[in-house]
């Protein structure tokens, strides 16, 4: 889910000041200063500050998925089913898996209005909804044997896919595939949102898990989103290198990464259920 991390206003924002000279453009010493002292490249001094780099970017990345992976082990072993109720087999959700998804959300919310504690909130995050991705699949595993290893493997899939599309330059990230992707993103979010709460209050919005058409199509519709949301990473991380911006934003880039890649992997599991249902 990329990409309130990604606020292209506060990034350039935070850019500015960090990145050196470029090659062959003038540095200016202050006329009043004393015959000896030190150029002064204006307001600017950067050539000793940290940028960020695509190594650092994954190194970033990589420590989020192992935590997430480590909490969601955690999130899967609290999990208790299939259990047998009224006849029927039930699975119990670790009400501590609801508390995990509340956190995940603050923490992304809260790195998109302050970047820089991205390095802190990108490992809360990791842990607290890792634990709930982990009892999530669970829960699908006890209705659908085998159903998370397809969902992980399609999720690699998909984003190996998209990574070489983007590499290749099929898939080009434009201004308006940028506002169509990130629209679309805001919307499915918001409908989540409110069926989020309606689910609190015990009620359901039906399509979003119904096996019928309509449900199949929907999930088709934001699987695709999903892996345009992942082009939309790509981009902001080469930019991001590109133009220098303060190595804080490699764990910006990282969170924004592993929250789209495991919204990925979720809505992938939420359609191969609907198929096993057919």
């Amino acid at each position: 889910m990329s990409n309130p991390l990604f606020n292209e206003k506060r990034m350039n924002e935070d850019r500015a000041g960090w990145a050196a000279p470029a090659m062959g453009s003038s540095i200016i010493t202050d006329p009043g200063a004393p015959a000896g002292a030190p150029i002064n490249d204006g307001p600017v001094s950067s050539w000793n500050k940290e940028v960020m780099t695509l190594n650092g970017t994954i190194t970033a990345t990589a420590s989020l998925f192992i935590l997430l992976l480590i909490s969601a082990a955690f999130g899967w072993m609290a999990s208790s089913g299939p259990t047998l109720e009224n006849g029927q087999e039930t699975y119990q959700f670790p009400a501590i898996a609801t508390i995990g998804i509340v956190v995940g959300f603050v923490a992304v919310i809260a790195s998109s209005f302050k970047p820089m504690w991205a390095k802190f909130l990108g490992p809360v995050y990791a842990l607290a909804y890792g634990f709930a991705v982990g009892a999530i699949s669970h829960g699908y595993e006890t209705f659908y044997d085998g159903i998370v290893l397809q969902a992980a493997g399609a999720t690699v899939a998909v984003v190996a896919s998209m990574l070489l599309l983007y590499a290749t330059g099929i898939i080009k990230v434009t201004e308006r595939f940028r506002k169509i992707v990130i629209g679309a993103t805001m919307g499915i979010m918001l409908l989540y949102l409110v069926s989020f709460i309606i689910n609190l209050f015990g009620g359901d919005v039906a399509f979003l898990r119904s096996a019928s058409p309509l449900g199949i199509l929907f999930s088709v519709f934001v699987c695709g989103l999903a892996a345009f949301n992942l082009a939309l990473d790509f981009d902001l991380i080469e930019r991001g290198v590109a133009q220098r911006f303060p190595k804080a934003y490699e764990w910006v880039a990282a969170l924004g990464l592993v929250v789209t890649i495991v919204w990925l992997y979720l809505e992938i599991l939420r359609l191969l259920a609907k198929l096993q249902q057919r």
